[in-house]
């Protein structure tokens, strides 16, 4: 059910500082900035190969991206994995005896379904799985 994985995900304080980094090292272009208001965060997205870099900046303190940089600072979030079928794999991760954070997909950046698998069920890894049909 797993297609490829679509991007990883990368908290930063600041995008606007973060992303010098991916634009002048590295070469890289914005290709979107947005603002995902059910998720508390700000994003923007980097595209290498058919990966994407998506830095995640929170736009309050109360929100996940937040927490995790309260507890561990900037750096890799999560890995996302682009699906088929989002509401399948769900289903299949908790028949496994996975802990999912979204037991239904809800809506991320760029429209997409998404639902993540808590990283104590995925030996520490925030686990994203997305699905570009939105319903």
């Amino acid at each position: 059910m797993l297609k490829k994985i679509d991007h990883i995900g990368i908290a930063v304080h600041s995008i606007g500082e973060a992303r010098v980094f991916y634009e002048e090292v590295l070469g890289l272009e914005c290709l979107k900035i947005e603002e995902v208001a059910e998720q508390k965060v700000r994003t923007a997205f980097f595209k290498v190969g058919e990966i994407h870099l998506e830095l995640l900046e929170p736009t309050s303190e109360d929100s996940p991206v937040a927490n995790f940089l309260n507890k561990r600072g900037e750096g890799l979030h999560h890995i996302g994995y682009l699906v088929t079928d989002i509401e399948q794999q769900i289903e299949y991760a908790g028949e496994k005896g996975c802990e999912m954070i979204n037991k239904k997909p809800v809506v991320g950046a760029a429209d997409k379904l998404i639902a993540f698998l808590h990283p104590r069920s995925s030996h520490g890894v925030l686990t994203e799985f997305c699905c570009k049909e939105t319903k």
